[in-house]
């Protein structure tokens, strides 16, 4: 009988759940239904990148895991913000403000090291026993404070500043957004099928908008554990004098990352 690893690696694509990219990682090396597999930090739906599966009896020790480092490849799309933080939320405008390149490289490097986050509102984090994408979907955020997650930048490093069309914003953005398959599950009836229906009226709203031009910025970051990067788009936004969404979100790398400056570091171990 052949061993198994303890943990593989996988690729999930954007629109693909964990558990289904899991689950294909089980049909590629031919791994049977009676072997347990679990992730290992998970990505949101519109995410994509590296995913540790763990394998057979790793999977109970799966809090060893938790803790790794991850390096993200993000775009942030400025002057326009979602109550998800990325492109499947409802949108809201805000004031345009042209960025320079050193006006970013400001802002990320003011943002390494010890950091204080919001929670996305469409996240599982629990308030009062319910999750606060429960909450957000009740519309009752005002009765609760919004818990803040502590964690460490590591270092950040813009890679790109460009001007897009919102003609070719829209067509990526619709695009992702019809990658997910249609949820029908009654359990998931509040928010039905990530509310796709007004996520579409909401950007065929942005097409009627009078901009036509948005600023995207790309950047490079490597940071500790459970990092919300969805959170970090926004307060990029924010500190650059505008606002901001995550337009895009690939995990490059998981393990354990040692910095010894700002700008220097090495990963010890990667996965």
């Amino acid at each position: 009988m052949k061993k198994l690893p303890r943990y593989l690696t996988t690729d999930k694509a954007v629109g693909e759940t964990p558990l289904v990219a899991t689950e294909r990682l089980r049909a590629l090396h031919g791994i049977s239904n009676d072997t347990p597999l679990a992730y290992a930090g998970r990505l949101d739906p519109m995410a994509s990148g590296k995913l540790l599966i763990l394998v057979g009896d790793e999977c109970k020790i799966q809090e060893k895991y938790h803790k790794h480092d991850k390096e993200y490849e993000v775009t942030v799309l400025l002057g326009i913000s979602s109550d998800s933080g990325d492109v499947l939320g409802l949108l809201s405008q805000c004031p345009q403000k042209q960025v320079s390149k050193e006006d970013v490289r400001v802002v990320l490097t003011s943002l390494v090291g010890p950091i204080e986050l919001p929670y996305p509102h469409f996240s599982s984090k629990t308030v009062q026993g319910k999750p606060l994408h429960v909450w957000a979907l009740e519309k009752r955020l005002n009765e609760i404070e919004i818990p803040i997650k502590k964690s460490t930048i590591h270092r950040m490093t813009c890679t790109r500043l460009r001007t897009i069309s919102k003609k070719e914003i829209l067509e990526t953005v619709r695009a992702k957004i019809e990658t997910i398959p249609e949820v029908t599950e009654a359990t998931k009836a509040l928010g039905a099928d990530f509310r796709r229906n007004d996520v579409r009226k909401t950007w065929n709203d942005f097409e009627a908008a009078d901009t036509e031009n948005y600023q995207v910025l790309t950047f490079t970051c490597i940071a500790s554990s459970g990092t919300y990067m969805r959170s970090l788009a926004a307060s990029i936004g924010t500190k650059l004098g505008t606002c901001g969404l995550a337009y895009s979100i690939h995990r490059t790398k998981i393990g354990t990352y040692r910095a010894l400056t700002k700008n220097l570091g090495f990963w010890s171990k990667k996965f």
